[in-house]
């Protein structure tokens, strides 16, 4: 199965989407899974992983609701304050819904010993316990604490977003590179080829841009732990779907066709557990 690993849904509102700048107006809408069907059929993807974008049990119970009515959507990574003490209780909520599969929280917003606190870590197993992943959502600089986080909970399945958004519109790698490879070394770490155009220049990236971040991930991670992921709509304040789609297709075409097969949908697949 072909799907986009990595997607987002929304009915825009100032104050809960305050996150979308001035500069990134042309988002400042609403998002729904009849705008991106369309485009994920062009690419031939028989489905998408909807990804919680606001922090709270309400975004949860949204995706859901779309998952249900929407047979394109694969699964659902909602989210959940991991270290409340009434994360079963919020857990339980969903329990009946095959279709969530994780969870996320933006940790990118937060300073790194978020992560690393006591009730956090008690949180990720809980999530294990239930049979979740986990989607971790960080800035380079954040890589090292989340290198300690990670030892904290090898059972875990885990899977990074979009390749911990390296500095691509400098040009910098090496330090990333670097820190990305014991993450990789743990078979239990995945990794998403997503979000990388809003890392660029918005305005004057180039395919050629991306090459270098998309060869370490495939020489850290290899395919059986790659996965596309559009990042769409954010994608849109840089590049169309298609422009996204594309980047990560040309790429993959030196690999073998199973190969290729598994960035492009059965990574995704086996990490959610989904059935066609």
């Amino acid at each position: 199965m072909r799907l986009d690993s990595h997607q987002h849904f929304w009915k825009y509102h100032p104050k809960k989407h305050e996150w979308i700048t001035d500069d990134m107006k042309v988002i400042r809408e609403n998002f729904l899974p009849d705008d991106l069907i369309p485009l994920l059929e062009q690419q031939e993807l028989q489905g998408c992983v909807a990804v919680q974008a606001d922090e709270s049990l309400s975004e949860t119970a949204f995706l859901m609701d779309l998952s249900t009515e929407y047979e394109q959507i694969k699964a659902v990574v909602g989210w959940a304050d991991l270290g409340s003490d009434d994360l079963d209780k919020d857990l339980d909520l969903f329990s009946n819904q095959p279709k969530l599969k994780g969870y996320r929280e933006i940790l990118q917003a937060k300073p790194v010993e978020y992560m690393l606190r006591k009730e956090f870590i008690r949180g990720i197993e809980k999530l294990g316990k239930r049979g979740y992943t986990y989607d971790i959502l960080v800035f380079p600089n954040q890589l090292e604490a989340t290198l300690e986080f990670l030892k904290k909970c090898p059972e875990q399945p885990f899977v990074i977003d979009h390749l911990a958004k390296p500095y691509i519109k400098l040009g910098t790698w090496r330090e990333w590179k670097k820190e990305m490879k014991p993450l990789a070394e743990r078979d239990y770490v995945y990794c998403k080829i997503s979000g990388m155009v809003t890392e660029a220049d918005w305005k004057n990236w180039k395919k050629e841009d991306f090459n270098q971040y998309m060869e370490i991930a495939l020489e850290q991670f290899g395919p059986k732990r790659l996965m596309f992921g559009s990042d769409w709509p954010v994608c849109k304040v840089a590049a169309e779907y298609e422009q996204v789609f594309e980047l990560v297709d040309e790429f993959t075409n030196k690999l073998s066709p199973s190969e290729k097969a598994m960035i492009l949908g059965e990574t995704a697949s086996n990490f959610y557990g989904i059935k066609e």
